[in-house]
């Protein structure tokens, strides 16, 4: 509230309005500070007006504190603390799929840069077994070198296959020639074995292809069905 300052009229005037008589100094004086008492008086009305209302003011948050404001602060807390833990809890999880994928291409990494290592070294592996067919492998400094070649490659998980004999998977294997019906195939002649790491395929394994032994059964059975059909025709 703003204070409004009191006006103060003085009457300078020589002949008193209500006598008509001439005004001596003492009048004069009576008449100036007649005024200036009522506006001091007034002033001071005012102030106690304002004190009053301050006083008002300064009590209505006293008691509101004390009132609705007091739970709308407990709920503006409450709603703050709930935030902050869903924040929490989406950085944990955040980081946590953060640590997995890092983890995952790391080990994708290494197995990549062993893989091609291992992938140059296949071709020692041919000379070595070129080697061991002809015979050059059963002694000698040689035979030592590569047996501790083949044991340290095979603890980095690297696997030979390509066997006679087993089933023909064109997966692991690829057929460069083919005899028989094609029925349950089989690996008859192995060129170059297959090698692969974990679940990696490095190289294929290049092979020939014939039929089973159920088949050549089968076949061996036919045909002997077949020989005494035709004794027996002959008989009669």
């Amino acid at each position: 509230m703003t204070e409004k300052e009191p006006i103060t009229v003085v009457d300078n005037r020589k002949i008193d309005p209500e006598t008509g008589e001439v005004r001596t100094a003492d009048a004069e004086k009576d008449a100036a500070s007649a005024p200036a008492a009522d506006g001091a008086a007034a002033e001071q009305a005012d102030a106690e007006v304002v004190e009053v209302e301050a006083e008002a003011e300064a009590g209505a948050p006293a008691e509101s504190e004390s009132g609705p404001a007091a739970g709308s602060a407990d709920s503006d807390v409450a709603n703050q603390l709930a935030e902050r833990t869903a924040d929490l809890q989406r950085l944990t999880a955040e980081y946590a799929n953060y640590r997995r994928r890092v983890d995952r291409d790391r080990k994708a990494a290494v197995d990549a840069a062993k893989a091609a290592v291992v992938t140059e070294l296949l071709g020692v592996l041919d000379d070595l077994d070129r080697a061991r067919a002809h015979g050059d492998l059963e002694t000698g400094p040689l035979k030592a070198v590569a047996d501790k070649l083949a044991d340290a490659l095979r603890k980095q998980g690297l696997e030979e296959f390509g066997q006679e004999g087993d089933a023909f998977d064109p997966t692991l294997h690829e057929a460069v020639q083919h005899e028989g019906s094609g029925n349950d195939p089989v690996l008859g002649t192995v060129m170059r074995k297959g090698y692969r790491l974990g679940d990696r395929v490095l190289r294929h394994a290049l092979v020939g292809v014939t039929d089973g032994v159920g088949d050549e059964a089968a076949k061996a059975a036919s045909n002997g069905a077949e020989a005494s059909d035709e004794d027996a025709a002959k008989k009669d």
